[in-house]
């Protein structure tokens, strides 16, 4: 499997990105100015008998040409152009997904806290504006071991925010950061990102249960292997009342560009083809059940169900109900 080699360039440019989309002259009448008040980081809605709130943790910008990068340069900024977006920089959400089905309290990623990018780390604040009690979660699921997936796990005295829950993560996803000196295995601009994770799966006070595929956390809630991303990369399906719902983590991080392009993967993929391989996976799979699904990475809150036309899908992004 090949290793995840993003550029020194990206890494310094994902480190001072700047709070606020920005896009290319051409493109200005496209753009939204930020609000002057703050916008509701939360969001709530039923799935059979589970309460579901989605959680922001804020968000951030890289690169863009990250995206696509086994296509053409040209052909992914007509691609981003056409929808609206800019061809210069990503801008990307961060959405959490916390269920209540029956004693069951679950919250999926912890996010980056205050140890990656200034605009993220919103997802205790966001918590306590929903009205949610850190306390009373019971469990919490890490898709996988990247910076805002995980970073938060520790607050600022290095202490477990969620010190009651019993804490879940992908055997094989464990098994890969946790490899002996892998830290010296990878190029420098890596090595950040392997410390970050090591530091996080080692926090104190946290007992780690390693899941495998199909795995249950809590009834009704089970965890599914759709590697590529990382190596362990799991994702998360809510079921209730004959409905379900994917919490996808990074298996898809673009609602269009995934959608229309389901092949073409980013330089933050770990294993491409394996990405790809998932992806498709999961888009047949929602598709044809008509299950409903979360994307960390999606426009806020990032949930929908996915259509199949021809030889690509698109997201239609769920009604709000008022």
């Amino acid at each position: 499997m090949p290793l995840y080699r993003p550029s020194r360039r990206d890494l310094f440019q994902m480190a001072a990105a700047m709070p606020g989309l920005v896009l290319p002259a051409s493109m200005a009448r496209a753009q939204l100015g930020a609000p002057t008040l703050g916008n509701p980081g939360h969001f709530n809605f039923t799935l059979g008998e589970a309460r579901i709130t989605v959680l922001s943790d804020g968000f951030f910008t890289t690169p863009a040409a990250g995206l696509g990068v086994n296509t053409d340069d040209a052909q992914r900024r007509a691609f981003l152009e056409k929808h609206f977006l800019s061809s210069e920089e990503n801008y990307s959400h961060t959405n959490h997904l916390y269920v209540e089905l029956g004693e069951a309290r679950v919250l999926v990623d912890v996010g980056s806290g205050h140890r990656f990018l200034d605009t993220a780390g919103r997802l205790m604040t966001t918590m306590e504006a929903a009205g949610i009690d850190p306390d009373a979660i019971t469990h919490v699921v890490i898709t996988h071991a990247h910076p805002d997936h995980i970073w938060g796990i520790r607050d600022d005295f290095d202490e477990p925010i969620l010190p009651n829950a019993e804490f879940i993560i992908g055997g094989a996803e464990h098994a890969y950061w946790m490899q002996d000196d892998l830290v010296n295995q990878v190029p420098a601009e890596m090595q950040q990102f392997v410390l970050g994770a090591v530091n996080s799966l080692t926090a104190e006070g946290l007992d780690w249960t390693l899941a495998a595929h199909d795995q249950q956390i809590a009834p009704g809630i089970r965890v599914i292997d759709t590697p590529g991303h990382t190596p362990g990369h799991m994702s998360v399906v809510v079921e209730s009342g004959g409905k379900q719902l994917i919490a996808l983590g990074d298996s898809m991080t673009h609602a269009y560009m995934n959608f229309a392009h389901p092949d073409w993967y980013n330089s933050f993929d770990m294993d491409g083809e394996t990405t790809v391989a998932t992806r498709r996976h999961l888009l047949d799979m929602a598709a044809a059940d008509r299950m409903a699904v979360l994307g960390y990475h999606f426009p806020f809150p990032g949930v929908g169900h996915i259509l199949h036309e021809g030889d690509s899908y698109r997201f239609i992004p769920a009604l709000w109900q008022f």
